[in-house]
């Protein structure tokens, strides 16, 4: 293959056309090119960027979005830069999103290297099966941990544990697995991701999300498989853990107060209690993070090491909730299958909340698409972007899409058992579960069109 096809053409074509998929260049005075919005355009070549200087992410995706701040400015006389951070008469506001993503990534951090200090990850190959039957539990046991816990802290736990069991040797192919493990396990679990919890929030029954498990048992039996054999020819699991091994107590007593300060606060949070106070997960991760500092010694220095990652993501998360997505197509199944793929290049949160807002769609086969469907690209979920600040070789996209390309067949393979099995079922929003969708109405427009109305 041409390199220079290789390097610049062929991440143009995965990156760029997903993003295409969701112009729209109707009502607006912002410049279009092609027929597509100026946004569009330089978000496009933001992702391009990513992909060809991966060693640089967070300088790209910060210029990226300056690119489209200053579009907004120049151009959408409309546009307010203040509400739509901490929100107006119109707009919720994005600031619960990014503070609770900058504070889940770095706490997680935090609580990833606690984990590992603890010494439970060099006890774990005395539980793991030998050969590549270790590398595929492992992938499930990351998969049941993230369904009660936030993907990202199943993704760093789970990067952790392969860290010690391969030796620090860790295929691409398996990061990959990892992410989409990760994904997986929360797409069924209101409480397992964050796409998952914004429709549990906006009046989706955790009933009407919990059959995407389904879809995720599916592909872990594609991925899973094809990715713990690359691992096992790459770096074998080590047999035995070694001897005089002595768990911290304390430091996985603060990394149990970080999980359950995450869990509860995460409730509270959406069961409106004290909402002001407890606005999301990372509250309840800092709580016991500095109470924890009370019993053993945290590692601050993991801040730092999370700090590219941490501001890259928030910007690529910034950037994508200005992009003007107000014309999807209308749901169907087909219309939940392409988000899946352009998930992997396109912040899934807004592209859920716009799929709420539109209404129709069966939550389960959507929950799964957009939270799975994320793991095809390291960018396209928190979890990959935690992880890869432990595995950087796994941000070089060509490398990724490569290596992990039994993820985007997983993928496939895993949407449509799902529909195979259980069909097209949009659901109401706001109603017990199961309960099959009914299009609202507009009665003043049925009566305009209604000739014997005078």
């Amino acid at each position: 293959m041409n390199p220079i096809f290789k390097k610049l053409i062929l991440p143009v074509l995965l990156l760029a056309i997903p993003v295409y998929a969701l112009a729209s260049g109707t009502g607006s005075t912002v410049p279009l090119i092609g027929g597509i919005r100026l946004e569009f355009v330089i978000f496009a070549l933001t992702l391009v960027g990513v992909a060809l200087f991966h060693n640089h992410t967070m300088y790209v995706a910060l210029i990226g979005l300056g690119s489209v701040l200053a579009l907004k400015f120049i151009f959408d006389g409309q546009f307010d830069a203040v509400g739509h951070i901490i929100g107006n008469d119109h707009h919720a506001g994005e600031w619960k999103t990014l503070v609770n993503l900058i504070g889940l990534l770095f706490g997680f951090g935090i609580l990833a290297k606690l984990f590992e200090d603890s010494k439970v990850p060099d006890l774990l190959p005395k539980f793991l099966p030998d050969g590549y039957m270790g590398a595929v539990v492992l992938l499930f046991m990351i998969m049941v941990i993230s369904s009660f816990l936030d993907n990202i802290a199943a993704a760093m736990i789970g990067g952790t544990i392969a860290l010690v069991v391969f030796k620090g040797k860790v295929h691409i192919g398996y990061i990959a697995a990892i992410v989409a493990a990760s994904n997986a396990g929360g797409a069924g679990s209101v409480v397992g991701d964050t796409t998952t919890t914004i429709m549990w929030i906006e009046g989706v029954h955790p009933l009407d999300v919990l059959p995407a498990f389904l879809a995720s048992i599916a592909a872990f039996l594609i991925f899973g498989f094809v990715a713990s054999n690359q691992q096992h020819k790459f770096q074998a699991i080590t047999a035995d853990a070694p001897s005089g091994i002595k768990i911290d107590g304390k430091k996985l007593l603060v990394v149990l107060m970080i999980l359950i300060g995450a869990i509860v606060t995460n409730y509270m949070s959406n069961a409106g209690v004290y909402e002001e106070i407890f606005f999301g997960p990372a509250v309840g991760v800092w709580i016991a993070i500095i109470l924890g500092a009370l019993l053993t010694k945290i590692p601050w220095h993991e801040l730092k090491a999370a700090f590219t990652g941490t501001i890259f993501l928030t910007a690529l998360v910034t950037c994508a909730s200005l992009m003007p997505v107000e014309d999807l197509p209308a749901a169907s199944w087909q219309t939940a299958l392409s988000l899946g793929f352009v998930s992997a290049v396109f912040d899934n949160i807004p592209l859920t909340k716009l799929c709420l807002e539109q209404g129709g769609y069966d939550w389960g086969l959507l929950a799964y698409a957009v939270g799975f469907g994320g793991s095809m690209i390291w960018f396209g979920s928190s979890a990959g972007v935690a992880i890869t600040g432990r595995f950087p070789q796994a941000k070089n996209v060509l490398s990724y899409v490569k290596n992990g390309w039994h993820v985007a067949v997983a993928y496939v393979f895993g949407f449509f058992v799902m529909y195979l099995i259980l069909d097209w079922n949009p659901t109401q929003l706001g109603g017990e579960a199961g309960e099959p969708y009914v299009e609202k109405v507009d009665a003043n427009a049925d009566a305009a069109d209604d000739p014997a109305v005078e």
